[in-house]
Order: structure tokens, then C-alpha cells, then sequence
């Protein structure tokens, strides 16, 4: 489908994302063997195909919970205390940064800036932005997941 062009082309680099992301929608995450057969298809060498994946942080190369949590850690949300947020989710969630809950309910990770400076700290929910974060909206954050 892709011969002759240049594996950096612009268009092979939509196409290449385009079908990273309905991938992933469609199973969740992007399987050694869903980036095997994109390099086929494509003829886009496996090594790019890899490299495109684990770039892009709203790409997952491993299975993630049903909920993903992506804790903003901008500046801003630095400044303003995410370092304490990040350690009330991993204590109301029993998991460190970068993990699943055993009950595959949670994911909890880091993300740069979400454009939430202004109201910070701030995390992602499952793509919806929830701000001004402290334990009791984290609480009822997890409670609403559940």
C-alpha cells in the first residue's frame, strides 16, 4: 500500500497513526502482534512502527485498566502540588506510578501538560480533565470508577 514512499512521509505518518489509534480503540492497546501486522501491512519497518507506539503517550503498548488516570506533571501542576496528588492516588489505589490495580479497574500514570494550567493540579480520567485536585475529589473520582 505504502511502496515508494518514504517511510518519514507525511502521509505514510497519518496512515501509520490512523491505524495505531483504531487499533487501540478497537482492543484496548497496541499488541506485539497488532504492531507486527501494521508493519506488514504497511510496509513501514517494524522499528518505526515501535518507535510511533511508544512515543506518543496516549498510545499503550500494555494492557491498561478499564479507567487510566494520567496525573498532569506540567509545571504548574508541580508547582501547585501534584507530587502530593500522585501520592494520595497511589495510596487510595493500593498501586505505584505506572501500575494496575490487580482487579485491572485502575492505570495510574503521568502525562505533560493537559491545558489545565490554570486550575492545577490536574489529571485526565479516562480523557475527561477533572482539576483543582485534592483527596476528597480524588475520593469521589475513584468512587464514580468504580
Amino acid at each position: 500500500m505504502l511502496r515508494g514512499r518514504h517511510i518519514f512521509d507525511k502521509g505514510a505518518s497519518k496512515l501509520l497513526i490512523s491505524r495505531l489509534r483504531n487499533i487501540q480503540k478497537k482492543e484496548g492497546y497496541l499488541s506485539e502482534e497488532n504492531l507486527k501486522g501494521v508493519s506488514k501491512e504497511t510496509k513501514i519497518p517494524i522499528t518505526r512502527v515501535y518507535e510511533v507506539a511508544t512515543f506518543y503517550s496516549f498510545f499503550n503498548v500494555k494492557k491498561k485498566g478499564k479507567h487510566v488516570i494520567r496525573l498532569c506533571n506540567s509545571p504548574a501542576c508541580l508547582v501547585n502540588g501534584s507530587e502530593n496528588i500522585l501520592d494520595i492516588f497511589e495510596k487510595l489505589l493500593g498501586i505505584k506510578l505506572g501500575q494496575t490495580t490487580e482487579d485491572g479497574n485502575f492505570t495510574l500514570e503521568t502525562t505533560s501538560c493537559i491545558g489545565c494550567c490554570d486550575e492545577s493540579p490536574a489529571a485526565l480520567v479516562d480523557e475527561k480533565a477533572h482539576t483543582n485536585l485534592n483527596e476528597d475529589k480524588i475520593k469521589e473520582i475513584i468512587e464514580k470508577c468504580k
